[in-house]
């Protein structure tokens, strides 16, 4: 299955991580575009003066982990495309170009259901995503959150309870399971 994950789903550390962590082993595939990329690094400036400079070395990671994902729309494909957010239709045309199955995103009220069913992609939340993708491959996506959880421990110096960091974000079906 092919992915695009908007801005706001690669903004939260522990999502993203998450996602890639059970693209890594090889459960979907995910895409993004410069934009798509420029557009979280751009966000991460409300964290602090240092968030976007580290965000540019995540990308440049995740580029180079996974060679596949960065996307282009066709040229000229932006200007038929009509979203309730004008500031999304690359999202949409980089989903239609590539050929993804499914838009990952937040934002519902952006992506029409309707709208991207007549190009042949689908909006999904990642809570749903990623249940679906535990319910097929739990163990897989149990080390993925077992990693990513040690991680985020390390990174606190601290004890940190699985499920609250899941509840934080916004993986509260998966913090029942896992």
């Amino acid at each position: 299955m092919k992915v695009v994950l908007d801005a706001c789903v690669i903004f939260p550390p522990i999502l993203r991580d998450i996602l890639l962590g059970v693209a890594a082993a090889g459960l979907y595939q995910p895409l993004w575009s410069e934009r798509i990329m420029e557009e979280w690094a751009r966000a991460t400036r409300k964290i602090g003066p240092s968030a976007e400079g580290e965000a540019r070395i995540v990308a440049a990671a995740m580029n180079a982990q996974f060679p596949r994902a960065m996307q282009r729309a066709e040229p000229g494909l932006e200007a038929r495309l009509l979203l309730p957010d004008p500031n999304d239709v690359h999202v949409l045309a980089v989903a239609i170009g590539s050929s993804a199955d499914a838009i990952l995103t937040f934002n519902a009220s952006d992506f029409p259901r309707h709208t991207l069913a007549e190009e042949g992609v689908e909006r999904r939340d990642p809570e749903g995503f990623l249940w679906e993708l535990w319910s097929h491959h739990p163990e897989a996506v149990a080390e993925v959150v077992g990693r990513v959880h040690a991680h985020a421990e390390q990174m606190a110096g601290t004890e940190v309870s699985r499920k609250a960091m899941l509840k934080r974000a916004r993986l509260s079906r998966l913090a029942k399971v896992v």
